[in-house]
């Protein structure tokens, strides 16, 4: 079974959201969509006829979304089953949270690293995005 295929997602938390997604946009041409949010497009090796897509998203200091982590960032990798390998991450003895959310974009779970880092998995579904593409 495949583990993580590719990074999904890069989250940190900012002072002043507004002020660094601009300046990440003007100094480093992120793009920045009208969700807030910054899409990569890329195609896979194996798949080359299958776009997919990397998330950059800034979240408020106070947001509890990487809770309970305390780290200030959150990496989100693609992954094939989201399902299988969380459960043979159990297994593996590591610590991943109980829960599965699903949306039209995909499937995500969590789990956390020996220091606590919390890390989320995605299992994704790329179409909905297809309309934000440059």
């Amino acid at each position: 079974m495949k583990r993580v295929t590719g990074i999904g997602g890069i989250f940190f938390k900012a002072q002043d959201v507004s002020e660094m997604r601009t300046w990440y946009s003007k100094h480093l041409g992120i793009p920045v969509e009208e969700g807030g949010y910054g899409l990569f497009w890329w195609r896979d090796d194996e798949q080359p006829a299958i776009r997919k897509s990397t998330t950059w998203s800034l979240f408020t200091k106070d947001s509890d979304y990487f809770q309970p982590s305390t780290a200030p960032f959150m990496i989100n990798y693609r992954v094939e089953n989201l399902v299988a390998l969380l459960e043979e991450l159990r297994k593996e003895g590591v610590r991943v949270e109980d829960k599965i959310e699903e949306y039209e974009y995909g499937k995500f779970g969590w789990i956390y690293d020996p220091e606590g880092n919390k890390i989320e998995l995605w299992e994704a579904v790329d179409a909905p995005f297809e309309g934000e593409q440059p």
